[in-house]
């Protein structure tokens, strides 16, 4: 009886096995948060954000809001990182943004005199003086695409009538969103950049707060060692910059040893030539 029943046992678990090695392995999706999914918008497919970019408050959302503004109006505020949109009733439409140099050269009232779908840019003449590596090879313009760093929308503001050079637009480089960064006005993602696209008429009211006024309304804030904001704390001041240095240690460190992987693997290419 023994004899029989072992290698039906055997039999059985052999076929359990091959059952599972059958089995097709699904693979984990990525997390797409809703509102920041693909976009098919015209020729051009936008990705969808990444959900470790959309973690916090960075998503819109309409919010209570604390300023003055009438509904139809814009607010930027460069120092919180965040554009509203203001709504009726004391509520508005808040977006994270990226805010470069420029972003935080500007501050006062202008106006939405032009709005451009998938637009060209072209780097200022000042840009090209002074960075040539980085801007010269675009002097000529940059069509609109995925690679333009305006991305897929943008706003252009005008003070009596002349054009600010200040841009409220899209990027292609999602991970900038919620930081500062070294160029460049305003920058939201491009889905967010389609929504307030979608939002905002010709001659929309944008003002553009200052730092006084940034603090009255939002409060003080600071950068941690990531360029993330978090709230202004003196006493941390000392230790975020020691973790920033740190930090740049050791990109620094990685960049060394990984120029030194590739040196050593070109010698050895160019000794088995020889």
């Amino acid at each position: 009886m023994i004899n029989t029943v072992i290698p039906r046992l055997a039999a059985l678990f052999g076929l359990l096995a091959l059952a599972a090695c059958a089995t097709p392995k699904v693979e984990p999706q990525p997390q797409v948060v809703p509102g920041y999914e693909g976009i098919q918008d015209g020729e051009y497919f936008i990705e969808p954000v990444a959900a470790h970019h959309l973690t916090g408050n960075v998503p819109r959302q309409e919010v209570d809001f604390t300023g003055d503004e009438p509904a139809g109006s814009i607010v930027v505020d460069p120092y919180v990182r965040k554009l509203y949109y203001v709504l009726p009733g004391g509520r508005a439409m808040r977006y994270t943004v990226a805010v470069g140099r420029a972003g935080l050269g500007f501050r006062g009232n202008a106006t939405v005199n032009r709005k451009v779908e998938w637009p060209s840019w072209t780097p200022t003449a000042n840009m090209i003086r002074t960075q040539p590596e980085l801007y010269a090879d675009y002097a000529g313009g940059l069509p609109g695409g995925l690679i333009n760093p305006l991305g897929a929308r943008a706003l252009y503001l005008y003070r009596n009538g002349k054009d600010t050079f200040y841009r409220i637009h899209g990027t292609r480089e999602n991970s900038s969103i919620g930081r500062a960064t070294s160029a460049g006005c305003i920058r939201l993602f491009n889905q967010d950049a389609i929504d307030l696209f979608n939002r905002v008429d010709l001659g929309t009211r944008v003002h553009v707060r200052g730092r006084e006024e940034s603090e009255r309304l939002e409060g003080k804030w600071m950068d941690d060692e990531n360029g993330h904001l978090i709230p202004y704390d003196a006493a941390m001041i000392a230790e975020i910059e020691a973790r920033r240095e740190a930090i740049e240690a050791q990109k620094a460190a990685d960049e060394a040893a990984a120029a030194a992987t590739a040196a050593a693997a070109a010698e050895a290419g160019t000794t088995t030539q020889g």
